[in-house]
């Protein structure tokens, strides 16, 4: 290929990834940009697109009374029993799907594809009743137990790529050299799986934590709302929408899903490319 014509594709490349970041990136700036605004700015019909002189009265709404800290608890505590319980069930059932034989296996793989195809909307009705028959409305447990059962099945789909990509060979060679297979999995394999680890808890942490419809069926009392429940109170039928405090308030919630990818970003990259083998 001549050179103008791969420099020519380089550049309209790049252009084209600029426009897609601007897409993206534009309504976390909006969002971070209006909850700065009073709310006559915020409802102008002549947008402000730089908040100079802004103020923090959004900032303050948000944190009147306690219910934002309730509700940043609870889901903080939903949120890490559920990657925490999800990953540890996902990778016994990866390890298993991948590494053994067994019947049933192939109906099995099905199964986790179809139940991903379930609405979630379909199941509400079953969920409610049984929770309300354990008493496990309105708990930390009962929503945990929820959000395990949604996340679950596409976190052991995407172990299952993990595992299968490790060759097995590798543990062969360590039980050559006198490891047993527990040992050879523990030590070989198992550090190569963690980067597969990370970046699987990731997207079920962004699922947890911003999920609203199962929590809206379970958290039924005002005070064991989760974030994002606790976001729509901002919407109300006397005094309308909120925008103000809503964008404050997303910008907060934002903030630890953010954190948290900064701290396992790396982990995660090689999570999301890894699948050769280095020799």
């Amino acid at each position: 290929m001549p050179r103008p014509v791969r420099r020519s594709l380089k550049v309209t490349a790049n252009l084209a990834g600029v426009v897609a970041f601007l897409l993206c990136a534009f309504p976390v700036y909006w969002m971070v940009n209006s909850s700065f605004l009073p709310r006559n700015e915020i409802r102008n019909p002549d947008p402000t697109w730089l908040s100079l002189g802004g103020t923090l009265d959004n900032y303050r709404t948000v944190f009147e009374g306690d219910q934002f800290l309730d509700a940043l608890k609870i889901s903080l505590l939903v949120t890490v029993l559920t990657i925490v319980v999800a990953l540890a069930f996902a990778f016994v059932a990866a390890v298993a799907v991948s590494r053994f034989r067994f019947r049933g296996m192939k109906s099995f793989v099905v199964a986790l594809l179809v139940i991903q195809m379930i609405p979630v909307e379909g199941l509400f009705i079953s969920q409610y009743k049984m929770l309300e028959g354990l008493n496990l409305l309105n708990t930390v447990v009962g929503l945990t137990i929820v959000y395990v059962a949604a996340v679950l099945p596409f976190t052991i789909w995407t172990l299952r790529g993990f595992v299968a990509g490790v060759p097995f060979e590798l543990e062969e060679a360590a039980m050559i050299d006198g490891c047993s297979r527990v040992q050879a999995f523990f030590r070989v394999t198992f550090p190569l799986l963690a980067p597969g680890l990370v970046a699987t808890g990731v997207f079920g942490f962004i699922q947890a934590w911003n999920e609203f419809t199962l929590a809206l069926v379970v958290m039924t009392r005002e005070d064991r709302r989760t974030l994002p429940l606790w976001l729509s109170t901002f919407t109300d039928v006397n005094r309308g929408t909120d925008w103000g405090g809503i964008m404050a308030g997303s910008t907060l919630i934002a903030i630890p899903v953010v954190v948290f990818f900064l701290v396992v970003q790396g982990r995660m990259v090689a999570g999301l490319t890894s699948g050769a083998v280095k020799g």
